[in-house]
């Protein structure tokens, strides 16, 4: 395996020219986009429902991505986001990344450096490594933004979205004590209705009883398209295979891949977000660095 490079590709100019035609596929024009981004911010201050911190083109433009350039469904969007964000401030005001170092250091969550064969980044969380005594929910939901909002600066990711995987080995009652309507209500809000990102797939694996039970609690806020992109495994991985191809997986998964730490991006955002905007940006939204 070549050496796997953890970076963000947020230029324009590093989205290949196969995802250049699905993006006008999905409704981008080159020639119109200019005049769509303007009707979207005439049509955000029209309707006044929320506040935006920023209304630049490059900011804008990825809410149309994630909507498919349909100026409405971005707006409930946009405003989808901004209500998230003021009902939970505490997961983007005054947040250190670099103190989240311990719930990457318990494999809970993490992306993938690469991308699968659809461009997608991989987003893989193992609740059965979860202890709720060391790492908290508001702390998983913290790491999980941080990773959402810098995949969000991606334009390839803009296009393509990402998908998840849930790997529920070992996922006990411990765990579902945890698990209540308004956690799993959020969980929702970041994957589905709240973050300029689409997910594309929801992958679930490894899954015991203890999932049966879960579900019932996620269940009512999935909404038929969501679930139309939920995918139940269990421990067959040639069933995940028909959707992500094994070269783009983690060995556990059937894959050619080690595991890469969440602490990992981590490091790439002490080391790199100096050099470019990535910093402004995450420090815009109330996370801080220094």
């Amino acid at each position: 395996m070549p050496a796997i490079e953890h970076k963000l590709n947020v230029t324009e100019e590093e989205v290949p020219e196969h995802i250049r035609r699905l993006a006008k596929e999905q409704g981008e024009c080159q020639s119109s986009k200019g005049q769509t981004i303007e009707q979207f911010r005439s049509y955000i201050i029209e309707r006044n429902e929320c506040q935006p911190h920023r209304n630049d083109d490059k900011y804008l433009e990825k809410f149309l991505r994630a909507r498919y350039w349909k100026i409405e469904n971005s707006y409930k969007l946009l405003c989808s986001y901004y209500k998230f964000r003021e009902h939970n401030k505490s997961y983007y005001e005054k947040v250190r990344p670099l103190d989240l170092r311990h719930v990457g250091e318990s494999d809970i969550l993490t992306v993938t450096p690469y991308r699968d064969q659809h461009g997608h980044r991989i987003l893989i969380y193992r609740f059965g490594l979860w202890r709720p005594n060391r790492v908290t929910v508001d702390d998983i939901f913290r790491a999980t933004i941080i990773l959402q909002e810098l995949g969000s600066l991606e334009p390839i990711s803009q296009i393509v979205g990402g998908v998840g995987i849930f790997d529920l080995k070992d996922l006990g009652f411990e765990h579902l004590l945890h698990l209540s309507p308004s956690v799993a209500q959020k969980m929702i809000a970041l994957l589905v209705t709240s973050m300029p990102i689409r997910t594309s797939a929801l992958h679930i694996v490894n899954q015991n009883w203890v999932f049966n039970a879960a579900f019932k609690i996620f269940k009512p806020f999935l909404n038929a398209a969501m679930r139309e992109k939920l995918y139940i495994h269990g421990s067959d991985m040639s069933s995940l295979h028909n959707h992500i191809n094994p070269e783009h997986l983690p060995k556990r998964y059937g894959g050619l891949h080690e595991d890469y730490s969440y602490t990992l991006w981590l490091d790439m955002l002490k080391e790199q977000c100096s050099s470019n905007n990535v910093q402004k940006d995450m420090e815009q939204l109330g996370f801080i660095f220094d």
